[in-house]
């Protein structure tokens, strides 16, 4: 059963003339980063804050900035450097061979805020970060509509404590503390405008494409972002969907089709299957 469905992902790929990667938390899990589903998870991955008895909602949020900003920092920070030192696992360089290959392209649609995509050498130009990136700041206040890269900040945290050590960054007009530019819980000052920008390319790039085919990767229905982009794909743009999710591989149509497995295991065997059709140079 389960080679009949990785047969018809390959087949769903080499007949498609775009590639849209709508990747979740998931997609990271086979690169080691943690996996913050449920209070367990996020405490195993930082025993400071279950000490505190805080959850993942709120620590991620403006209020833990305003509150307790050394501790913010410290679980942003240590979030940061982590994104900056993991490799990619090899699936990623799997998506990217397949896109380059298609004649429209490809273009990525992710909620996460690590940057692993153009850490990989996608074009930053196809990449829709729908909830922000970590690698980006932004006025806490805010106190206007600018963005900046994070590039001049290394964060020094105390794991033990979940606390940042070193000064924090200040916004360079009024000097108020910086925060990560990424969509948080109950977050009414997120600064929008570079999202938003990503939006209007990757419109853009969908209405040239005929046959797309959409690899969802990882995206669960706790936080649904990613499963209604991809729905929106298939509905409006006549996409194709191949999901592959461990735990939530159901597919809205007998034409999408649903793979059981991690992102890894998943785009790996789709490669095998694929094989002088998607020979890598």
């Amino acid at each position: 059963m389960f080679d009949s469905l990785i047969e018809r992902a390959a087949t769903l790929i080499d007949q498609a003339d775009a590639l849209i990667v709508a990747a979740g938390a998931g997609m990271g899990v086979d690169s080691g980063l943690p996996d913050f589903r449920g209070k367990e998870g996020f405490w195993n991955a930082y025993p400071a804050l279950r000490k505190a008895q805080m959850d993942f909602y709120s620590v991620a949020s403006p209020d833990s900035f305003r509150s307790m900003p050394e501790t913010a920092w410290g679980f942003y920070g240590h979030r940061l450097a982590l994104y900056r030192h993991t490799v990619p696992h090899p699936g990623f360089a799997l998506l990217k061979h397949w896109g380059e290959r298609m004649p429209h392209g490809y273009s990525v649609f992710t909620s996460n805020v690590d940057g692993q995509f153009q850490k990989n050498g996608f074009d930053q130009e196809h990449v829709h970060e729908c909830h922000g990136s970590i690698h980006h700041l932004q006025c806490l206040e805010p106190c206007s509509q600018s963005v900046w890269d994070a590039d001049a900040f290394y964060p020094e945290v105390d794991e033990d404590e979940c606390r940042l050590r070193n000064a924090p960054p200040q916004c360079p007009d009024c000097g108020a503390l910086a925060r990560p530019n990424v969509l948080m819980f109950n977050d009414w000052s997120w600064v929008d405008q570079r999202t938003a920008a990503q939006a209007l390319r990757q419109q853009t790039w969908l209405s040239s494409a005929s046959r797309p085919v959409v690899i969802e990767l990882g995206a669960g229905t706790a936080i649904p972002s990613v499963r209604h982009f991809s729905q929106r794909v298939i509905q409006q743009f006549n996409g194709q969907l191949i999901r592959i999710n461990p735990d939530e591989s159901k597919v809205p149509t007998p034409r999408d089709v649903g793979l059981p497995v991690g992102a890894l295991a998943g785009l790996s065997a789709i490669a095998r299957v694929l094989g002088d059709r998607f020979t890598s140079d």
